[in-house]
Order: structure tokens, then C-alpha cells, then sequence
């Protein structure tokens, strides 16, 4: 009998299950852009090895040699990475490279994956996979140069294909583009068979293995008028392709000239420094994070899609600065993280990152990931991933600060009808911060979304207290009250319960009667 009726005592559970399902599925209706992404980026060859038969020349002594990451490797953590939040992953480049070049960057053949890597079918395998989870894939493209052993020096029909060697020298734009950057051969875009070559190569890749992206590296040594033919060649081959920019530069104007010729979004590597210095240590100001915003809202047609990071391959990790600085890196993380996620831009998240992995100037900021738990960093990456994906005003809202004194910051996302309020307290002392309702709405409330804070309006302001190093991300809603309509329903169920109870009763009673 027990059985019997437990679907009734359900139906309350059900119905308010209902209600929050169809708030939900509005939610997911909107279509999917390049904003809405999180980013992992890892290095192929250093992240994990899934497959020990393609363990060529593997030294895990020697920070310079393969370490055996591969494309399995990273089909056995798909995953691990989507449970995280992340719903897309940039790779080093995959192609063919002489020996040596575990990072990817020394490219021998454009048109088949690194043998260290995997085979071609694993690596559809691979795009496959994470698209099984909804997840986007973005190849590393280098249109620069090639390896510094590369076959083609020696083709006498390809002498053209190079500038002649040189260094670069200064920041003149035509010793850029035509010097040889580490000694690594530059190729002269200008020649119409290296133009054709590299577009065709990018073409190609995208309509074999279905990728999503690609990641392009250093842009600014190759000219304006390869990329504007490059992206508009790519982009034809897919729908909604992302092209993202690594324009080593700490000057937004200088980068606007490269969105102009059609690449999307850029690593934001203006923002890096200040983002690097706000967050290494408490009681940094982070006025001029906000102030960066304001720059590239008015210099970019398409600021949104800029990626933010706080380290990547090139640079020591951001555990170092923290561990310089005497701080404990998972409460420095988590502040930084919170505005990484919080904040226009794409997230782009270095692997390491969820272990605060520690690492010096390359190659020690390339040790092999070993997945060690760190389980308070993340659980959090994965909560404020979770939020961002809910959240539609995290990822597309306008955003403007409320309050920033000395480490202290209190800033709005709005979407639509959606407020949200974050709190990021950079200081070493609990904070009070009132917020006057004009900012906000008259007689409303914050709802925590991490720690279950609640700030009612009162006397015309929000008064926000946070913890030192600590963070909340609000909900502007109506304040609590009574529910009328669900307590109806509820009540309407549970009265139908009792009635079919009664009834069940008095039939049993009955047939007992009969028996007798």
C-alpha cells in the first residue's frame, strides 16, 4: 500500500519542480554565442597521457622534452573539464612538428597531427566527444612561421616563401611582420602560393574534424591584409567560426586594427598585468580593472568577445605571484576567478589553474598537469561556473561599478529583466558597504548565490557586509514573502490527498464488511 501512494506524496515536489524547470528551459531558449563561453586551455603534450604506444622520446626529466599528453589523454578528462563549468577547450597546435617541439609551435606539415599526439581518427574522435557534451574545440593556428628545421628552407621552389633572416628589431611594424622571430623562419604572406597555402590548410582542418575555433598566434607579425582574406575565407567554411587573436600588446588601439580585419576577439593582454597586480595580494584597488572596461567598450566593436586570463604558456604562473607575496593562492585564486567569471569577456582558464599549479618562466610554467585534488578551489571554479551558465547577465549583461575603495568593489551585470550584484572584497578586513536604492530598485532584496547572504532594503539602501578575501554574487528579486498561488496549489493536492484516503477507508472498510 505504501507504494500505492507514494506518487501522490510526490505531486507536491513535482509541481514546484515544475515551475522551476519551465523558468529553466526559457533560459536555454536564447541561441548559444561566443560569450556564453568558458574556456580551458591546455597544453596537448603536457596535460595527461591516455595512450603510452605514441610515447616518442618521452623524458619526464627534462622540462624541454614530450612528457606523453595526447588527444586520448584528453578524451578521458572531457569530462572532468564539463563538470567544471568549462564549455570549451583551446589546444596547442596539433600539427606535424619537427623534433622537440612538444609546445606545437615548430609546424613541419600543416596538414596531419603531431605523432606524438595521436592519429588523425582520434582526433575526430576527440572533436567528436566534446561535442557529445556540448563542448566547442579551438585549434592553435600559426600563419608566421614554421619550424626551425623545416623541409621547405631546402625546396628551391619555395625559396620565395621566407623573408630573408633577420631579427626583429624596435616595434616598426614592417620589422615585425618580416623579421624571424626566436630564429624561427618567417613566411612572406605577400607571396599569393604561402597566402593560399596557410588559408587552405585552416580551411581544410575545419571541414574534416568539425572544429569550432582557432586560437591565432602572433598576429601582429603578420600583415593586416593576410588576416582580413584569412578570416573571411574561414569564416565561410562554418557558421559562428571563432577567431581569437594573440596580440602581444598592452595597447588597445594598436589591437582594434586587427578586429577591423575581421578576427573576433583577442587575449586581452591589457588587462592581464593589471588583473595579475590587483589580485596577487589584499588591499590592491580595483578601480583600474573597471577603468580597462570602460577603454575597450569604447575602442572594440565587439568587446564581449575579448578573452581574459590571468597566465598562459608564455608567462610564469599566477601561483608564483601569490607565492612571492607570501599569500595562500586558493583564496587569491578565488577572488580573482570570481571576477574573471563575473565580468564582461570571455573566461579563459589555464590548465593547472583548478590545483593552483606553481611554475616559473617557461618551461617550468608547462609542468605536467597531475590532477592532484584540490578540492576547495574546485568546488568553487565549479560553482561560479554554474552560475555564469544560469546567469544570462553574467555572460551578456551591461556591466557598471557601485562602489571600488581601496580593494573593495561592488559592481551590476543587467540582462534584460535579470539584475546581478557582485561584491569582491580585496581587502584583510571585513567590509560594510551601503548601496543606496537608486542604484538598485526601491524595496527589493540580494539573495546570495555562494553563501547564501541575504540584504534586505532598508531606510532606502542595501547594507553588504563581506568577510576579508571573500566574494558574493547577488540576485535582485522581490522581497520574500508568501508565495500565494503555490501555497494554493500545495494546498489543493494535499486536500485531494486526504479526500482519496477517506475514500480508500471507507471502500476498505466496506469490503471487509462484505467478507464478514
Amino acid at each position: 500500500m505504501r507504494k500505492r501512494w507514494l506518487p501522490i506524496f510526490l505531486i507536491p515536489f513535482l509541481l514546484f519542480n515544475g515551475f522551476n524547470s519551465g523558468t529553466a528551459k526559457a533560459v536555454e531558449k536564447e541561441e548559444r554565442n561566443w560569450q556564453d563561453e568558458t574556456i580551458y586551455f591546455l597544453m596537448v603534450d603536457r596535460f595527461n597521457d591516455g595512450d603510452t604506444s605514441n610515447d616518442f622520446g618521452v623524458n619526464m626529466n627534462d622540462p624541454k622534452a614530450y612528457q606523453g599528453g595526447d588527444f586520448q589523454g584528453i578524451i578521458d578528462k572531457l569530462d572532468y573539464l564539463k563538470d567544471m563549468g568549462f564549455t570549451a577547450i583551446w589546444l596547442t597546435p596539433i600539427f606535424d612538428n619537427e623534433d622537440g617541439g612538444y609546445h606545437g609551435y615548430w609546424t613541419k606539415d600543416f596538414y596531419k597531427p603531431d605523432e606524438h599526439f595521436g592519429t588523425m581518427e582520434k582526433f575526430k574522435e576527440l572533436v567528436k566527444e566534446a561535442h557529445k557534451r556540448n563542448m566547442k574545440i579551438i585549434l592553435d593556428f600559426v600563419a608566421n612561421h614554421v619550424g626551425p628545421h623545416s623541409p621547405w628552407l631546402d625546396d628551391p621552389t619555395k625559396k620565395d616563401w621566407f623573408h630573408e633572416k633577420k631579427p626583429i628589431l624596435g616595434n616598426g611594424q614592417k620589422s615585425l611582420e618580416n623579421g624571424w622571430i626566436y630564429d624561427l623562419p618567417d613566411l612572406n604572406q605577400d607571396n599569393p602560393e604561402v597566402k593560399k597555402y596557410l588559408i587552405d590548410a585552416a580551411k581544410w582542418w575545419i571541414k574534416e574534424t568539425d572544429i569550432d575555433g582557432y586560437r591565432l598566434d602572433t598576429v601582429k607579425h603578420v600583415p593586416i591584409s593576410f588576416w582580413k582574406d584569412f578570416s573571411k575565407e574561414v569564416k565561410s567554411v562554418k557558421k559562428n567560426f571563432y577567431l581569437l587573436g594573440e596580440v602581444w600588446s598592452d595597447d588597445p588601439r594598436y589591437i582594434e586594427k586587427y578586429e577591423k580585419a575581421g578576427i573576433d576577439g583577442f587575449v586581452d593582454y591589457p588587462l592581464n598585468g593589471p588583473l595579475r597586480q590587483a589580485f596577487a595580494k589584499p588591499d590592491t584597488s580595483l578601480d583600474r580593472l573597471f577603468t580597462m572596461w570602460d577603454i575597450n567598450k569604447n575602442t572594440y566593436d565587439h568587446p564581449e568577445l575579448m578573452g581574459s586570463f590571468l597566465d598562459n604558456h608564455d608567462m610564469k604562473r599566477f601561483t608564483r605571484d601569490m607565492v612571492e607575496a607570501k599569500q595562500f593562492p586558493g583564496t587569491r585564486w578565488q577572488l580573482a576567478l570570481t571576477y574573471l567569471y563575473t565580468t564582461p569577456e570571455i573566461p579563459i582558464v589555464y590548465y593547472g589553474t583548478e590545483i593552483a599549479m606553481d611554475g616559473g618562466n617557461d618551461p617550468d610554467n608547462r609542468r605536467f598537469m597531475n590532477f592532484r585534488a584540490n578540492k576547495d578551489l574546485i568546488d568553487y571554479m565549479t560553482k561560479i561556473g554554474e552560475l555564469r551558465q544560469q546567469l544570462p547577465a553574467l555572460r551578456r549583461g551591461t556591466m557598471k561599478l557601485l562602489y571600488e575603495k581601496d580593494g573593495m568593489a561592488v559592481f551590476k551585470r543587467e540582462y534584460k529583466k535579470e539584475t546581478i550584484v557582485v561584491a569582491i572584497n580585496n581587502t584583510s578586513k571585513t567590509q560594510k558597504i551601503e548601496i543606496p536604492e537608486k542604484d538598485l530598485k526601491a524595496d527589493k532584496e540580494l539573495r546570495g548565490l555562494l553563501n547564501n547572504d541575504l540584504v534586505k532594503s532598508k531606510d532606502g539602501k542595501y547594507t553588504i557586509i563581506i568577510d576579508r578575501e571573500k566574494s558574493e554574487i547577488y540576485a535582485l528579486a522581490d522581497k520574500t514573502g508568501l508565495n500565494i498561488p503555490f501555497i494554493s496549489a500545495l494546498a489543493f493536492v494535499y486536500i485531494t490527498f486526504m479526500a482519496f484516503l477517506y475514500l480508500a477507508w471507507k471502500r476498505g472498510k466496506k469490503k471487509n464488511k462484505n467478507k464478514e
